[in-house]
């Protein structure tokens, strides 16, 4: 029984700190694969408002730059709040573009400032209908082409991507999002069915979806007979070449033998009654003893 007001002592005086290491958001690895982010995410244990995806459609939003052939930018790094907020950290994202490119407005909002920051141009712009304090989107590094108090549209143009310096190695826009003092991450500022249009890292997608078969498609083509009949065409003309040549070999040794059979039996009948080449004609009979009588 002592114990219970101990336990409730240091639940009271752990239970921010633990709500809030529950509640920070992982790296941004969901949302930089086009998954949807969790609405409402508790940051700094009170249930922020930095989702009004619910409320909002995709008319109200729009990409700060577009990617190629006008899809969805790759999100070259996402976003990695601090754990303390003087720690390191990634304040926001990193949108793969190029310099001089378009930069607009993610949401509806009034131009809270337009101007340069350490050497880097910097827009921010208040967004509309998104409470008190109200949500602020930053861009930099740009030219900023509208001015402080102007009102602006989602998917207006509102800055130029400057040509540095960048958060990363190549041409990109980083792009944030607070409320107050807080950082949030500005993919939640987007609606699900942009975060689903596709992936934004050039990584495999598994899990895809086949289209079912709705009796729509015509059965596949069975193959041609001149296709099959051009595959074997080469082999039979082949074969055919090889056995003419032995015919006309096998002809070719036919005829020879006559000539020389007939050769060979004229040459015995001529030894007969004539000399041989160099010998001297043989005359007279042979008589008793075998020997020869002129």
């Amino acid at each position: 029984m002592l114990l219970a007001p101990a336990a409730a002592a240091v639940l009271a005086v752990l239970g921010p700190g633990l709500t809030n290491a529950a509640a920070t958001p992982l790296v941004g690895t969901a949302l930089e694969r086009g998954a949807p982010s969790v609405a409402g995410r508790i940051i700094g244990g009170a249930k922020t408002s930095a989702d009004p995806r619910a409320e909002t459609s995709a008319e109200e939003r729009a990409w700060p730059v577009t990617g190629p052939a006008g899809i969805r930018p790759t999100v070259l790094r996402g976003w990695d709040p601090p754990p303390s907020p003087w720690a390191a950290g990634h304040r926001g994202v990193d949108l793969a573009s190029s310099t001089g490119a378009e930069v607009r407005a993610a949401a509806p909002g009034r131009v809270a400032y337009a101007g340069t920051v350490a050497g880097r141009g910097v827009l921010t712009i208040e967004v509309s209908h998104s409470g008190r304090p109200p949500l602020r989107t930053t861009y930099e590094p740009v030219d900023p082409t509208t001015r402080k108090g102007q009102h602006v549209t989602a998917g207006q143009k509102v800055a130029v991507l400057q040509r540095g310096p960048f958060h990363c190695r190549a041409p990109c826009l980083h792009w944030g999002l607070r409320r107050g003092k807080t950082y949030l991450n500005p993919l939640s500022l987007l609606p699900r069915s942009m975060l689903l249009g596709g992936p934004s890292r050039l990584l495999p997608i598994f899990g895809v979806p086949v289209p079912e078969d709705d009796g729509t498609n015509p059965e596949p083509p069975e193959p041609r007979e001149p296709a099959a009949h051009a595959r074997s065409a080469a082999p039979t003309t082949a074969a055919l070449l090889g056995t003419l040549g032995l015919a006309a070999a096998a002809l070719w040794a036919l005829g020879r033998l006559p000539s020389t059979r007939s050769a060979s039996r004229g040459g015995r009948g001529r030894g007969r009654g004539r000399a041989g080449v160099g010998q001297a004609p043989v005359t007279g009979t042979v008589g008793a003893g075998g020997r020869r009588h002129p």
